[in-house]
């Protein structure tokens, strides 16, 4: 496509996606419903067939030569159908929030004033790598009552398009407008120019990919951005905690699956348990081939696990999203002290304490800057389908608006509702 033909391609997207989502605000719960078990419905029975077409792109991934973490989440494998198909399903047995109504208060003046929830109408969704965000958007913008469209990554194209030909034939079967979800078939960048640059028709972007892209967007868009620039997530283990949740806990948060943002990518530990906790998990880490880049006091203390690999860390280290087998380690006096390292060079994403200290929990929750924060658990749970979001359209580390799994609730907005019977001001 030519740069004239990009843009009137990406208008004509947006004109269609604007009209489908006026259709799709007045769309009843039971519709909606319709079209997203419809859709797990055609993931299950189209499965070997999305294997094919994703085939092409594996295989082109690694002819280009890329990096094999990266290739991992492009693959639309069995397991990962069918966790789409389930986000359809759980997504289509919550109630419908569209059109609810709150805080309805009486005024002194006699009127009642609340806010009604209504979907946001066209947001733009650009992402990179792994083309199950396609039915993730997709089926949150169906449940939401909004129209989107959707651009994924080249990587992804032959994936993306014919999980977008199941979604159309999903709202089709349901009587709902094909253009609701609509996926750029071109993988011209200047695609991406043309849709983040539409006030007219598009009302957000919400980019979810490689901090080179998201940064892009949020300093060229004409239209506000929901956004995480990335995921440096931390593991805090506190004095006191139990030694053997915590090696399990810390074990799982980096090494479930290292591609991932919400994957821990540094490890805090306080001083009266580092000499405890530290050598367990290194052997652990150093088992499953895990860089450990350490600070002197907890270099000093893995010296003593057998084929760990230790480099001393960097200023650097700490702000690292790693996205590999790496993770930075640092000893803490106590939980003052990772706090505030926390609150310093996290990206304000994931960050979980492990301990026993109601009181420790308590302030690390008030205290720790960021969208996610956890007690106990593995920063691996920050994600929609785990907080039974049905589905979520990416993580934001935003203040404003949406914060933390963007799902259903993200994709609306409040407006003021007054009834009255005939006041007026005086």
């Amino acid at each position: 496509m030519n740069a004239l033909n990009v843009t009137e391609y990406t208008h004509t997207l947006g004109l269609q996606a604007k009209t489908a989502s006026a259709l799709m605000a007045r769309a009843p719960a039971a519709i909606k419903n319709k079209a997203l078990k419809a859709l797990a419905r055609l993931l299950r029975e189209s499965t070997a067939a999305l294997q094919i077409d994703n085939a092409r792109d594996l295989e082109r991934a690694r002819a280009a030569g890329l990096a094999e973490p990266m290739v991992d989440r492009l693959q639309l494998s069995p397991k990962v159908l069918e966790t789409c198909a389930q986000g359809c399903e759980q997504l289509a047995a919550m109630p419908d929030i569209i059109g609810e109504i709150m805080g309805m208060k009486q005024q002194p003046s006699g009127i009642r004033v609340g806010q009604m929830r209504v979907p946001i109408g066209v947001f733009g969704m650009i992402y990179e790598s792994r083309p199950n965000v396609t039915i993730e958007a997709a089926s949150l913008s169906i449940k939401s009552g909004n129209a989107c469209i959707l651009r994924g990554g080249s990587e992804a194209i032959e994936s993306n398009k014919a999980l977008a030909r199941l979604v159309q034939q999903a709202l089709a079967e349901a009587g709902l407008p094909q253009d609701a979800v609509q996926l750029v078939q071109t993988t011209d960048r200047e695609a991406v120019g043309q849709l983040i640059a539409m006030p007219q028709y598009v009302d957000v972007i919400i980019p979810r990919g490689g901090k080179g892209l998201i940064e892009r967007i949020s300093r060229d868009a004409k239209v506000p951005v929901i956004k995480h620039l990335d995921g440096n997530c931390h593991t805090y283990v506190d004095d006191p905690c139990d030694i053997a949740m915590a090696v399990k806990v810390a074990d799982n948060a980096k090494t479930s699956k290292y591609s991932p943002c919400n994957a821990s990518e540094g490890l805090l530990v306080a001083r009266g348990v580092a000499a405890q906790f530290l050598p367990r998990i290194g052997a652990v880490y150093a088992a499953k081939g895990v860089e450990m880049r350490g600070c002197p006091e907890s270099l000093a203390i893995l010296q003593s696990v057998a084929g760990a690999k230790l480099v001393p860390a960097t200023e650097q280290d700490w702000s690292e999203e790693y996205l590999a087998p790496i993770i930075s380690v640092k000893v803490v006096a106590d939980v003052d002290e990772a706090i505030a390292h926390i609150n310093r060079y996290s990206s304000h994403h994931t960050d979980a304490i492990l301990t026993t200290n109601h009181l420790h929990a308590q302030r690390f929750l008030r205290e720790v800057d960021s969208a996610s924060v956890m007690v106990n658990a593995s920063t691996r749970f920050a994600d929609g389908f785990e907080f039974g979001l049905g589905a979520e359209i990416g993580i934001s580390t935003d203040k404003f608006h949406a914060r933390g799994p963007v799902g259903l609730e993200g994709l609306t907005s409040l407006k003021y509702v007054v009834l009255g019977e005939g006041e007026v001001r005086v």
